[in-house]
């Protein structure tokens, strides 16, 4: 079932933060705000809580830390040791540089992986995009409008006052 939008198209950033504050004051709900480039003050209006990318970043480096030095030791000491002048087997400070490359290589490829799939970036998901302009130039604010107990003509008229370009109503 499709969920019909309140969009409120903005021409510039500072104009459409105003609005979102203001709409924020007024406790209308807003449902997500669309932009071309990231806007610094979006997280605390839209109240988002801080990215959980780093903890994904540090579990998938520790894996692929494990994973290297247990592989060169298997490799080293058990499966193949060979004497390389009178060297020790368990050389540790030989694994450390292939070990430090597979902790940044885990540590990148799972914080990517994650990020798509948090984001619905890959082909699985569908998504629609909500307003033309808003991968490209434009600024928008969409309010969900669940029953017809918001007042859509009022919160058009209060964001046409406040600089929005043009207001629509979109099923999507």
């Amino acid at each position: 079932m499709p969920n019909t939008y309140l969009l409120g198209v903005f021409e510039d950033e500072h104009d459409m933060l105003h609005a979102a504050r203001e709409l924020k004051k007024t406790k209308v709900a807003i449902h997500d705000i669309y932009t071309p480039f990231p806007v610094h003050g979006l997280d605390e209006i839209l109240g988002i809580a801080r990215s959980r990318l780093p903890y994904v970043a540090a579990i998938g480096g520790g894996v692929g830390l494990t994973l290297a030095l247990s592989f060169q030791y298997w490799v080293s000491v058990i499966d193949w040791p060979i004497n390389v002048g009178g060297k020790p087997f368990n050389s540790f400070a030989a694994f450390i540089p292939v070990a430090f490359e597979i902790t940044v290589l885990f540590g990148a490829f799972m914080t990517v992986i994650a990020f798509l799939f948090r984001s619905k970036l890959i082909p699985m998901f569908k998504t629609e995009i909500i307003h033309r302009g808003a991968t490209q130039d434009k600024f928008v604010i969409a309010l969900l409008i669940k029953d017809a107990s918001i007042d859509t003509q009022n919160i058009s008229k209060t964001l046409g006052s406040l600089g929005a370009s043009e207001v629509e109503i979109k099923e999507v």
